[in-house]
């Protein structure tokens, strides 16, 4: 019985962790109504796209790469998104942002959790109506509050930015992006 519940168990991670990795392997489906919440959605697709294909296959050594020594590395910039992908949900949950500890996760975890972070807040703003935006406030542990506005030129575009920089680094360190994407259709080319 012991054995049973052990292959269950596993079979499940296993299940949890395929449908982590492939939900934005592909975003080439598209809704069918422009709202706001489907329009605000597309745009964290986006990113989710963009930092799938950034982080997909990186090694160790480019994980360590940094163009200077005084700034970020692969890995910090991997981080850092981590923590902006925290600074959205908690936006669109009402709750209090909390960054979370990225360093003491695995890369792989980090990047499972990135896009389980983005795959919730995509789920949360699809089924949003106009009218929710007004609840969608970034809060802080001090009490300052910032509305939805802000985590479009925050943490969204901040994501995509820093996600660039991850791409343009993986490069510079040998293990360039899959050539056969495309941010336009937002699947690969072939596809």
């Amino acid at each position: 019985m012991r054995y049973f519940l052990t292959v269950i168990c596993l079979a499940a991670l296993f299940n949890f962790g395929q449908s982590q990795e492939s939900t934005f392997k592909s975003i080439a489906e598209t809704e069918s109504t422009f709202n706001s919440g489907n329009i605000a959605a597309r745009m964290v697709e986006g990113l989710g796209f963009r930092y799938y294909w950034a982080s997909e296959g990186l090694r160790a050594e480019d994980l360590k790469f940094g163009p200077v020594e005084e700034g970020r590395n692969s890995r910090a910039t991997i981080d850092h998104i981590y923590t902006l992908s925290r600074f959205l949900l908690s936006a669109l949950e009402k709750e209090v942002f909390d960054a979370g500890n990225a360093r003491e996760m695995t890369f792989e975890k980090v990047r499972n959790e990135t896009l389980s972070n983005l795959e919730k807040t995509v789920s949360i703003l699809k089924g949003s109506k106009s009218s929710d935006f007004d609840d969608y406030n970034i809060k802080f542990a001090d009490g300052r509050q910032m509305p939805f506005w802000n985590a479009i030129n925050g943490p969204i575009a901040d994501a995509i930015y820093h996600t660039g920089q991850v791409v343009m680094m993986r490069r510079m360190s040998g293990n360039p992006i899959n050539p056969n994407i495309s941010v336009l259709s937002g699947s690969l080319r072939g596809n």
